[in-house]
Parts: structure tokens; C-alpha cells; sequence
């Protein structure tokens, strides 16, 4: 854990890294091995399952929810980690309440509308809103 934490309890922190100044809401599951970089915000009811990395400088707002296990077989993964996928999200990305996040990619500067649901890597920035979520406007 890095300098300056905020943590609000009630919250589950499972081996998990939290760059300096990381601020985690109440009721916010963070699971093992998950990294958060430095200046970051989670606010509260956030779920960050293993296998998710957040770059500096992010906000995740409420209630946002990230998936590493994409039922391929029709049924959940069962804790066979070779089938679970990694999700990277960039420097200075934020997250509207409410997202979800599947295993993708983030470049830095993002912006994703609350409600959205990430189902592809996002390599240019701008904002990006929906189900699936698409560019909206470039920045």
C-alpha cells in the first residue's frame, strides 16, 4: 500500500496494490492481485475482480463492475484461471457509475459514460457510452 491511502470501511482489500493517494469507497470488493495506480479514486459498491489492472490519476465510480471470466463454455470458469482474461485501463480514464468492464483494454484519457458496458479494447481516446459502448466524441 502506498502513502496517503483512504479507505472507508466496510470494504474487502484481497492482496491487492494501492498506488499513493488511491482513495476506496465503502463496500468496494478489490480482489487479489489487482494493481491501482497513484491518485486514483473507487467509489462505492465497485467490484475489481483479479486479473484487472487501473493506471494513475483514474476515477471508477459507483457501483462499476469488472469481469474476468467470459462464460465461453457456457458456465462460469469455476476458478480455472487459465480461462479468467486480464483487463488494463489506462492513465486519467474515468468510469461512470454503473459500467461494466469486460476483459479489454483502455488506452489513457477515456472517458465511459455511466450504464455503458466495455466489450472491446479502446485504443483511441475520447468518450464512449452505450451497450456495447461506442465513441461518442473524440477529445
Amino acid at each position: 500500500m502506498g502513502e496517503n491511502v483512504q479507505i472507508v470501511e466496510p470494504c474487502n482489500l484481497y492482496e491487492c496494490y494501492l498506488g499513493d493517494e488511491v482513495f476506496v469507497g465503502p463496500f468496494v470488493e478489490i480482489q487479489r492481485g489487482v494493481k491501482i495506480g497513484a491518485r486514483s479514486r473507487i467509489q462505492s459498491h465497485s467490484f475489481l475482480c483479479e486479473l484487472v489492472s487501473i493506471g494513475e490519476s483514474c476515477f471508477i465510480g459507483h457501483g462499476v463492475m469488472f469481469i474476468n471470466d467470459l462464460f465461453r463454455e457456457g458456465k462460469p470458469a469455476n476458478g480455472d484461471f487459465t480461462k479468467y482474461k486480464e483487463t488494463k485501463i489506462g492513465n486519467r480514464v474515468s468510469i461512470g457509475s454503473n459500467a461494466t468492464i469486460l476483459p479489454v483494454e483502455i488506452c489513457d484519457d477515456v472517458v465511459i459514460g455511466a450504464g455503458s458496458v466495455v466489450t472491446k479494447d479502446i485504443t483511441k481516446k475520447g468518450i464512449y457510452a452505450g451497450n456495447p459502448a461506442r465513441l461518442i466524441r473524440e477529445t
